[in-house]
């Protein structure tokens, strides 16, 4: 079933505004005044946003402005160091190649003080071995002096004096007199006397040689005991001279054990109490 559309409703297209103006005009006007309003607004929001970002540019150049000027402070006061520190650069390595030389030299003169060490140490153990050769000899010579000594105590005798008194043990040379000085019995000078007219102090007594015979190994000897002369004439070689001295009863003995032309070597004997008397006197 079909209807049949129905005219708009005239009046209500027609009715007017209690004013006399229509109503969309009125709307218009309200929606153009709030456009209106609205730009407004907008253009000064934009406007005051506008001068905030121009006020914060200008800070920003500002800034900039500022940093540059800093940064050619900066810039000069770091060329002025690199300046300073390129000059002490240079006097550095300078200073670097006197060391590297100075140390060279060093190096040099240990190599040098190393090889004279070397050089030393090796003549020293040279030397310490020519020492240890000459120890080992030494102690060969003791070993053959003790030997020598031993060898003089057996050889040491007693014999018959001059006077026909006992003797005591006689040396015949030089070692063996050592020997028996070590012994310490007796006191014992020794003497070397050249034929003369003067008289030479031996021990406690002054002897002259007088005469020497070398063939026959014979003596003549005047003695000085106690403002008293004792001639002792053609004496033989070893023989123990003996005599007294005046007012004591101490036996002094005198042995010749060299006999050369117009010279004798020989010893006196005397016994240690008569030192001792002659010390407390």
């Amino acid at each position: 079933m079909s209807t049949t559309p129905q005219p708009p409703n005239e009046e209500f297209e027609a009715q007017p505004t209690s004013g006399g103006t229509p109503r969309w005009l009125v709307a218009l006007l309200v929606v153009l005044l709030l456009l209106l309003a609205y730009v407004a607004y907008a253009q000064r929001t934009t406007s005051a946003e506008l001068r905030a970002q121009l006020q914060q540019a200008n800070q920003m150049l500002q800034q900039l402005d500022t940093r540059a000027d800093t940064l050619e402070e900066n810039y000069a006061a770091l060329k002025g160091q690199f300046d300073v520190t390129s000059e002490k650069l240079g006097l550095t390595e300078a200073e670097l190649a006197r060391a590297r030389a100075l140390a060279r030299q060093i190096r040099g003169e240990q190599q040098r003080t190393a090889k004279q060490l070397g050089t030393q140490l090796e003549q020293a153990q040279a030397q310490l071995g020519s020492l240890t050769g000459e120890v080992t000899g030494v102690k060969g010579d003791v070993a053959a002096t003790r030997q020598q000594l031993e060898q003089t105590q057996m050889k040491l005798e007693r014999t018959i004096g001059d006077l026909g008194v006992q003797s005591g043990l006689i040396a015949r040379n030089a070692d063996e007199l050592q020997e028996l000085k070590r012994r310490g019995e007796r006191d014992y000078f020794e003497f070397d006397l050249a034929k003369s007219k003067k008289y030479t102090r031996v021990g406690s007594i002054s002897v002259r040689l007088n005469k020497s015979d070398t063939k026959r190994q014979k003596y003549t000897l005047t003695l000085l005991a106690n403002d008293k002369l004792i001639e002792k004439k053609d004496k033989t070689l070893l023989e123990p001279v003996q005599f007294y001295l005046q007012g004591t009863r101490h036996l002094l003995e005198i042995v010749v054990y060299e006999v050369d032309k117009n010279r004798v070597v020989g010893y006196l004997s005397a016994p240690k109490e008569l030192a001792m008397r002659e010390g407390s006197q």
